[in-house]
């Protein structure tokens, strides 16, 4: 039996904030999308690794955490229907007569007049602590993301790491958990400076511990943790989160010809296309002079690759800008009412 091949007009790869917006500035232009993402739910980096963290740097909204953005983005491009491809990773991208073809390793094959490559920086695996039986305890004791805040309330929590996910979770979870002690191997830090100054305020306060040491054994049975080795010392808790940075792996988009820097996709910044007519890069897999890594600067590369995405879907039709607040045509889309 052959096997069926989609069609549709943009390919994006990756599923997360700056790939939702991508569908939204795409639908503004009548461009349809289907979207790969190798997780099983939209949200890339916001859903897998901080759900429920703070994020400030949104335009228009103080504080949202990383679900809360991403189920706003999921209603937003409600209107435009575009398809998923969840728990796939897009294995090969051809060149065809009418524009690319894209298989994935579940077998799923998609054909696009355009490829819209924002797979962040690809699949991000957590760096573990060099302990030999770490395994016996993860998913039950042991863990390196928070994707329920509730789940550590009444625990004996320590945190190790000395970055801004370890300060923040120090700094958040500390009114919810029955103890927290946090570990770093110096009392120097890659936090930010207001971060560092509120955990060393609870430390001051009793409210939590901070321990300088290397962690490097963990002891307890039955993936049930009784204590973290730190600096031959044991250091009571019933639950780790280990906070040592991520290792990226871009995965199969490295073979897919697109030049690269660094593992990163160097793009113009006029509409954050790649050296291949056709292929674009947004967000945190692209690089450019002056790249900043926000969810903010994904946004906008989204918004003008789109522009030049509509002179190969739509060569036909005559380009014209407009306004969501004033074009009625757009307003309609979106099923606005007067």
């Amino acid at each position: 039996m052959s096997k069926q091949i989609h069609t549709t007009d943009a390919i994006i790869i990756g599923a997360g904030p700056v790939a939702l917006f991508a569908v939204f500035e795409l639908g503004l232009l009548d461009i349809k999308a289907h979207l790969i993402d190798i997780l099983d739910r939209p949200g890339g980096q916001c859903a897998e690794l901080y759900p429920e963290k703070p994020i400030y740097d949104i335009p228009a909204l103080p504080v949202v955490s990383g679900q809360q953005l991403t189920d706003q983005l999921m209603a937003q491009i409600k209107p435009f229907h575009p398809t998923f491809h969840f728990s796939q990773m897009a294995e090969k991208m051809e060149k065809i007569a009418t524009g690319w073809r894209v298989t994935t390793d579940a077998g799923t094959v998609i054909e696009a007049r355009v490829v819209v490559i924002a797979a962040g920086g690809g699949s991000f695996i957590p760096k573990k602590p060099p302990i030999s039986n770490i395994g016996d305890y993860e998913g039950t004791s042991v863990f390196y993301a928070v994707r329920q805040r509730e789940s550590f309330r009444g625990k004996n929590l320590l945190i190790a790491g000395g970055g801004d996910s370890a300060l923040d979770w120090t700094i958040n979870l500390q009114p919810l958990a029955k103890s927290l002690t946090l570990v770093h191997r110096r009392d120097e830090f890659r936090a930010a400076p207001h971060s560092v100054a509120q955990m060393h305020q609870l430390a001051a306060e009793g409210k939590i511990k901070f321990v300088v040491g290397n962690l490097t054994g963990l002891k307890g049975a039955d993936g049930k943790l009784a204590a973290a080795v730190v600096s031959d010392q044991d250091v009571a808790c019933d639950t780790l989160l280990a906070f040592y940075g991520l290792t990226m792996k871009l995965g199969p988009v490295a073979t897919f010809g697109i030049g690269m820097k660094d593992h990163l996709i160097p793009v113009n910044t006029e509409n954050f296309e790649t050296d291949i007519p056709g292929v674009f890069a947004i967000g945190d897999i692209n690089w450019y002079p002056g790249k900043l890594k926000l969810i903010l600067s994904g946004f906008h590369e989204a918004a003008l690759m789109a522009q030049k995405a509509f002179r190969y879907v739509h060569p036909e039709r005559k380009w014209r800008f407009e306004y969501t607040t004033s074009s009625t045509g757009l307003q309609k889309k979106l099923g606005v009412k007067d």
